[in-house]
């Protein structure tokens, strides 16, 4: 009787595509865990990238930006030349190594996102309220660009 025989037969589940993308996912991120982790133990970790949503009204567009743990102060923002700046650095408020942490996932360190923003807003009337972590920018439309605005018709050769 050889060794293979002896042991007992484990039952694999059946393969899936999504179950290896899932698998394979999951080891990436198992990878790079001490990376992480003594990166943001001893170097202050990952800059943050805050997430954006940018949505169009009759009258103005809405940008949303998420800034969790983030103050006022600590954030800036900006237009020239048809883009917007979203500057900002969230910092950490504790000392490391006092508390006995051995993980922290927290990102902290400065970003800066750069939007290009439609030809028809009003850059004068552009106006921002933080509330509870979400930066809320309305961009109201120029009604002069707006009227500018034609079709063109296309033509054909012949």
């Amino acid at each position: 009787m050889n060794e293979l025989s002896k042991s007992p037969a484990r039952r694999q589940p059946a393969p899936s595509p999504f179950g290896w993308l899932r698998t394979e996912i999951d080891r990436l991120f198992d990878d790079v865990a001490p990376a992480r982790s003594f990166l943001n133990l001893g170097l202050g970790g990952f800059a943050p990238v805050p997430a954006l949503e940018m949505t169009s009204g009759d009258k103005a567009y809405r940008l949303t930006a998420e800034l969790p743990g983030m103050k006022e102060e600590d954030i800036e923002l900006s237009v020239a030349e048809g883009v917007l700046t979203l500057k900002g650095e969230k910092r950490s408020e504790e000392e490391h190594g006092k508390d006995g942490r051995l993980l922290s996932e927290r990102s902290y360190g400065s970003f800066a996102r750069r939007i290009t923003l439609p030809s028809d807003v009003d850059f004068d009337r552009i106006a921002a309220e933080f509330d509870k972590g979400v930066l809320t920018v309305t961009l109201p439309r120029n009604a002069e660009a707006v009227e500018r605005t034609r079709k063109i018709a296309i033509g054909h050769k012949g």
